[in-house]
């Protein structure tokens, strides 16, 4: 798209292809035709424009502290609705409301001590309907509740929530009779898996208070929800198994090889570590199925479901039991090492052995958890999908700066620039007005102040119609991409 050669360049106008003095290529409506471009310039906005400035009820005594008996004398106008299905409402000019204020408060200085006063009174209140809805959820906890709980219970009883609590029992056992049996026999690797399952029960706790928590709908403070809460927990999780995990195990195999000592009969530690790897493959077996039957229903396979961390609580059970049902098997082989030959050193590599493995779990955990509170963008292909949609839309002349962020959880954040086809919008607007009309209000109009006042009614009117185009691509987005939470279309 072009402009004209017909026309002088260096005044918002370039000739075909050609930069114009703002230095922006050109672009136009239709090829060959004039390209205009508006030149920001810095304007003092005086009295003649800010006493014209409109201001709704609401805002007027949020603002200046004002009762609704003190808008009635205040001169009124109708202004139509943005919106098709919105009644036309009331507005008042803002320079009528601060002349009020004034009036009722006296001076600036007492309008700002009220508004003071009043944020203070509404956060005491805000707090107050805190506690009052924390002393009622006591109270149905305390009674019982005969409304199904649909959050946080639901979660537990399926799903990741499901995957966690029986990877929590299991391994808490497993941590009991492992460390009967370190007792028993002081074997390095008998210690080092004791310290590996209490890091995986008390990492799957985390995880659970994790998953609790980001089922919490949204607040001020956190506007677009506590889904996160699950990755964090992950990366604590990481952290918390490279630092009592592998710490512990890389620890006391030194110390055993350092200072090596002989150990008692291993048989109930065989008994133990078979156990242990039956219950330990168990909770893998359910880790893996979970993973396959989302990976399915994502459209993933598996490997790039547990690599892109889709459902961070799972992925952490998952590799955790992995490298439990690796490290009993590491864990045995070094003990019968050291039961055929007599030398301990066999039993205190097996501990090294299953500190290493710890540490690399727990690098990965940090690496794709980190990587995922990042913001990390989604697939190319679902960005090509979401921009197609946007640029086949007839209103729309062009997309800019698009970003669509993974906020965890299969939640989609997408933003992107829009230039929009001014025709188009323009033409939406005019379907809805009587043309007749509008022509013989062209034809009145005799002085600058009539054409500045119809300008303005219909550019407002114009304005509020691009409006209503965006909150309609917003709207179709959402729909036929249930994965998009979060839409931001900034104009061009």
């Amino acid at each position: 798209r072009g402009c004209s050669p017909a026309w002088p360049t260096g005044h918002g106008m370039s000739s075909a292809g050609s930069p114009c003095s703002t230095g922006r290529t050109c672009r136009s409506g239709a090829r060959g035709s004039p390209c205009f471009r508006a030149v920001l310039k810095k304007r003092e906005y005086g009295a003649k424009y800010t006493q014209n400035n409109f201001i709704t009820a609401v805002r007027a005594m949020n603002e200046f502290c004002l009762k609704p008996s003190d808008l009635v004398q205040l001169r009124k106008i109708r202004r139509r609705s943005p919106h098709d299905d919105t009644e036309a409402f009331t507005v008042f000019l803002r320079s009528d409301v601060e002349a009020k204020a004034l009036e009722v408060w006296g001076s600036q200085e007492a309008l700002a001590r009220e508004r003071s006063l009043r944020k203070e009174e509404e956060r005491e209140y805000q707090e107050n309907i805190f506690r009052n809805q924390q002393l009622l959820k006591e109270y149905k906890d305390f009674w019982g509740n005969t409304k199904p709980r649909s959050g946080p219970r639901a979660t537990f009883l399926e799903g990741p929530g499901k995957v966690v609590m029986v990877a929590i029992c299991i391994n808490g056992l497993n941590f009991f009779f492992k460390l009967l049996a370190w007792v028993y026999t002081g074997s390095a690797s008998m210690f080092s898996e004791a310290i590996h399952s209490l890091a995986d029960t008390c990492n799957q706790a985390l995880l659970a208070l994790g998953i609790s928590q980001s089922v919490r709908n949204p607040d001020a403070g956190h506007p677009y929800g506590f889904t996160n809460m699950r990755y964090i927990a992950s990366l604590i999780s990481g952290v918390g198994i490279f630092m009592m995990g592998a710490g512990l195990s890389w620890y006391h195999g030194i110390m055993g090889l350092l200072h090596p000592e002989p150990m008692e009969s291993l048989l109930w530690a065989y008994c133990i570590l078979a156990g242990s790897l039956v219950s330990e493959g168990a909770t893998l077996l359910v880790a893996v199925n979970e993973i396959k039957r989302s990976a399915q229903l994502h459209g993933v396979s598996f490997y790039e479901y547990v690599m892109q961390s889709r459902d961070p609580s799972t992925n952490v059970v998952l590799l955790e039991d992995a490298a439990a049902v690796l490290g009993v098997i590491m864990a045995a082989s070094c003990m019968g090492l050291t039961s055929l030959t007599g030398n301990p050193y066999y039993d205190s590599l097996g501990s090294l052995g299953v500190g290493t493995l710890l540490g690399a779990v727990s690098t990965f955990l940090i690496y794709t958890n980190t990587e995922a509170l990042l913001g990390r963008s989604i697939q190319p292909e679902r960005v090509q999908k979401l921009t197609e949609f946007l640029e086949n839309d007839p209103a729309v002349r062009a997309i800019h700066d698009v970003k669509a962020t993974d906020l965890g959880m299969s939640k989609v954040r997408f933003k992107a620039e829009v230039d929009f086809d001014g025709r188009v919008v323009t033409r939406s607007y005019l379907e809805k007005q009587d043309i007749d009309q509008i022509l013989n209000e062209i034809q009145l109009v005799k002085t600058p102040e009539e054409l500045e006042s119809f300008m303005l009614k219909h550019g407002e009117n114009i304005i509020d119609t691009l409006g209503v185009e965006v909150d309609r691509l917003e709207k179709e987005l959402k729909q036929r991409n249930p994965e998009v939470r979060h839409v931001d279309l900034e104009i061009l």
